[in-house]
């Protein structure tokens, strides 16, 4: 059997695109800091309510949200395939396609622009694992289950090196663009498959709820939903508040054991409050189906990829010695209204592109890759 094309844009559900859209707001606010030399510049109140905010709102969770999507987004791929007629063997060479095209613009991204990768990460995982993506409930649900645990004790790790003293990108920059990529490549590879075990468990757990169609039909699920999202963001909100005011200095710890207990907590329940954003928007996708900012939203949500990328080339041209250099001058406070600021103009430029028919470059870039014919409308998407 010979694979179809792509989804049309107009078939596609709200909810998984609003609930991208959304996702890309928090990964700004989690990387835009990351840039600065000094966290502690500028207007002390500011700084403190942005690292508190990061560290509750951002931190190890926009990552789950965005983990979780990815892996709906398999669900939904495998799903269509197979409604069109697709064999298993064909579908799985497709998603083996994939997972090299990712790789290879991962790569280049994190050389090229910022070691901040994941979607190299999302390649891997998809090249080791497409397998699961027809695997039963229960072995995607006690495989996720199990994931979990490597995943938070490295994402603690990272949690508790970081409590001894921030690391910024600031310390890693190099002077030319030439020494950058060439000290991007060796590290590269251990990033990725460290990164590739912290998104297992969102990723199967967004195969899991694909089946279901529980973002694609929310009005079905809404109950289900609702518990989701009051339920998975109480446990977030209470699990990750400890290492939120520790981030901020309203208290102070020097107990490893305390410490490590704070990371876990934070990182743990980071896939909780992931999980519960994206049950959110589809609660809100219930009812505001059609308006403008909706449509501009799940606009930027259908191109994703393209401003996850155009992120990086924002952060690239303002901090970088050989660029503008402005990491040893924006302080962390300002750093979030950029965030902000980009997100915003994000919004602007997909709606322009959905209003002038343009898909996303690294969407059209990736389906062309993937896919074996060239589809027939130039308005769809992988």
């Amino acid at each position: 059997m010979t694979l179809t094309a792509p989804t049309s844009v107009t078939a596609r559900s709200l909810a998984p695109d609003l609930a991208r859209g959304v996702m890309l707001l928090l990964i700004a606010l989690a990387h835009a800091p990351a840039f600065v030399s000094d966290g502690n510049i500028g207007p002390a109140a500011l700084n403190t309510a942005a690292k508190f905010i990061k560290s509750l709102l951002a931190d190890n969770q926009a990552r789950d949200m965005f983990a979780f999507l990815f892996g709906y987004g398999l669900g939904q791929l495998a799903h269509r395939q197979q409604a069109r007629g697709s064999d298993w063997i064909s579908i799985r060479k497709l998603m083996r396609r994939r997972a090299w095209w990712l790789i290879a613009i991962g790569f280049t991204h994190s050389v090229l622009l910022v070691p901040l990768d994941i979607i190299a990460v999302y390649g891997m995982i998809l090249l080791v694992l497409a397998p699961l993506v027809r695997a039963r409930d229960s072995v995607l649900l006690w495989t996720g289950l199990l994931s979990l645990i490597p995943a938070t004790l490295l994402l603690a790790w990272q949690s508790v090196q970081a409590q001894a003293g921030p690391v910024t990108m600031a310390q890693f920059m190099e002077p030319t663009f030439g020494a950058h990529v060439v000290a991007s490549i060796p590290t590269w590879p251990v990033e990725t498959a460290i990164s590739t075990i912290m998104v297992v468990p969102g990723m199967l757990l967004g195969i899991w709820a694909a089946r279901r169609r529980i973002l694609d039909e929310p009005e079905r699920h809404a109950p289900l939903l609702a518990r989701v999202t009051v339920i998975f963001i109480a446990i977030a909100v209470i699990g990750r508040l400890p290492a939120a005011l520790l981030a901020a200095g309203a208290w102070t710890n020097t107990s490893v054991t305390v410490g490590w207990s704070v990371a876990i907590a934070h990182d743990l329940t980071g896939y909780a409050g992931g999980i519960g954003l994206a049950a959110a928007i589809g609660l809100v996708a219930i009812k505001v189906r059609g308006g403008r900012v909706t449509t501009a939203l799940a606009a930027l949500g259908q191109r994703s990829m393209t401003f996850y990328l155009f992120q990086s080339v924002v952060w690239v041209t303002l901090f970088y010695p050989f660029t503008l250099g402005l990491s040893d001058n924006m302080s962390f406070a300002l750093t979030f209204g950029l965030a902000i600021g980009v997100w915003l103009v994000s919004i602007l430029l997909a709606e322009g592109m959905r209003v002038a028919g343009y898909r996303g470059p690294a969407e059209v870039l990736l389906r062309r890759l993937s896919y074996r014919s060239r589809p027939r409308s130039s308005r769809t998407v992988a």
